[in-house]
């Protein structure tokens, strides 16, 4: 509808500024000419638009305007209402404030019904039986990057590998719950995950992003090379018992490819390594059948297993005992049972 296209050219330049009429038309997605008409119509409307035509034109709002209209239908104030001052956000600690936010939005649209779906819909982001903390150094990590300053950080590589590095951090990214701070050394993106570090120093030495430095397109680069070079698809046959199906189903389900019939599944997993985590705890109910380096692996951890566990006969605990038919003297007998 035009009357929503008009609100959201209005909404664009109060946001951003001076806009050129070509990046107007491509974020209402109508053409240039359209849009000149429209701010032609917002003119004539007392909105106080300068528009300038020409190859190099564009428009904006005369001293400062600024509207009262939050453009929000009625969806889009539920949706931020439900979901807005969840998960991350409690982690950078600003889960009050978004909440806070959220209601005064709400106030201003004057909306009775806009908490509708938040009465609804609950997202509970906390995984089960999760007892991680929050990153200690979450918060020092977060200052320096409001702050634009490089941090020294001691960063654990491995069990027994720590090492110390100054970095640049371009920004924070949370995947599945997971803390990681995306950082230039010398020029070149690195990942960090944020538990593994071990102390924080903000220094004194501020820093510049790269131009145009856009978080999003170079997370998404760091995520495509980690998955180039990683191990690939390993698929899986495997044989489950009736009695299993329930919940090897429940637990393993989102991997299957494939059903041949038979009780025998096709998985495809990210490697081998979540091959065994997840196909491990069911025992004799699930057999690997292909790949055989995938079942001499299970074999060779069932074999370590029984070798670390296995019980001496002669330490067994002794059995319940029962009563007896035989007696000796006048005192009962006690058997095995």
């Amino acid at each position: 509808m035009r009357a929503d296209r008009l609100l959201s050219i209005l909404l664009l330049l109060q946001a951003h500024g001076r806009m050129s009429a070509a990046e107007l038309a491509r974020r209402v997605e109508v053409s240039r000419r359209t849009v000149f008409r429209d701010l032609e119509a917002l003119s004539g409307a007392g909105i106080p638009v300068v528009s300038d035509r020409g190859p190099n034109g564009g428009a904006y709002l005369l001293g400062g305007y600024r509207t009262d209209l939050t453009g929000l239908t009625e969806s889009e104030l539920e949706a931020l209402l439900a979901f807005g001052g969840q998960g991350p956000a409690a982690d950078l600690g600003l889960g009050p404030q978004l909440e806070q936010a959220s209601r005064k939005v709400a106030a201003a649209a004057r909306r009775d019904s806009a908490g509708r779906l938040r009465e609804r819909v609950l997202i509970d982001s906390e995984r089960w039986y999760q007892t991680a903390p929050v990153p200690p150094h979450l918060a020092r990590v977060q200052d320096a990057l409001w702050l634009d300053r490089r941090i020294r950080l001691r960063y654990r590589r491995s069990l027994d590998r720590v090492v110390e590095r100054i970095v640049e951090p371009y920004g924070l990214v949370c995947k599945a719950g997971t803390w990681y701070l995306l950082a230039g050394v010398d020029g070149a993106p690195r990942v960090y995950r944020v538990s593994r570090i071990e102390d924080a120093e903000i220094s004194d030495e501020t820093f510049q992003r790269p131009a145009g430095f856009d978080l999003r397109a170079l997370w998404a680069s760091q995520v495509g090379r980690f998955k180039a070079s990683g191990p690939g698809h390993l698929l899986v046959k495997v044989r489950v018992d009736a009695e299993a199906s329930g919940p090897f189903a429940r637990l393993v389900g989102d991997q299957i490819v494939e059903r041949p019939g038979n009780g025998v599944v096709v998985l495809d997993f990210p490697a081998d390594q979540a091959a065994v985590s997840l196909l491990a705890p069911f025992g004799r109910s699930v057999e690997v059948l292909e790949p055989d380096a995938l079942r001499r692996r299970l074999g060779e951890i069932g074999r370590q297993l029984s070798s670390l566990y296995a019980v001496p006969m002669s330490s067994k605990p002794a059995g319940r005992l029962k009563r007896g038919t035989e007696t000796k003297g006048s005192r009962p007998t006690f058997t095995k049972r």
